[in-house]
């Protein structure tokens, strides 16, 4: 006996959102050029792959903290080096002990 598959009734299909720019002929062709060397079927493919990837790119690096050298090696010496703690500091640990040992 064969199983055949079927597609279910429900449809589902990703919610999408139109986009529309109106840019120079020669923008538009220089973009057509790229999608048909870069192997995109259509214009669209390719300007959205590449929104997509710029735009993830954007995201990254602004996420991602990056130091200069000097920074970096600052940040390193503070970590295995710290400063003594001041009088608020202490004063802040033992509130924190009492209240702690208070269960609060």
């Amino acid at each position: 006996m064969a199983i055949v598959a079927t597609k279910s009734k429900r449809s589902r299909t990703v919610p999408t959102e139109r986009l529309e720019a109106r840019v120079p002929r020669t923008l538009k062709q220089t973009l057509q050029k790229a999608a048909a060397v870069t192997g995109h079927s259509t214009l669209t493919s390719y300007v959205l792959f590449t929104l997509q990837t710029s735009a993830q790119a954007v995201i990254d690096q602004h996420e991602r903290a990056r130091l200069s050298a000097t920074e970096s090696k600052s940040f390193v010496e503070a970590l295995l080096s710290p400063a003594a703690p001041n009088e608020a500091l202490k004063k802040a640990f033992s509130r924190y002990r009492t209240n702690a040992a208070a269960g609060a």
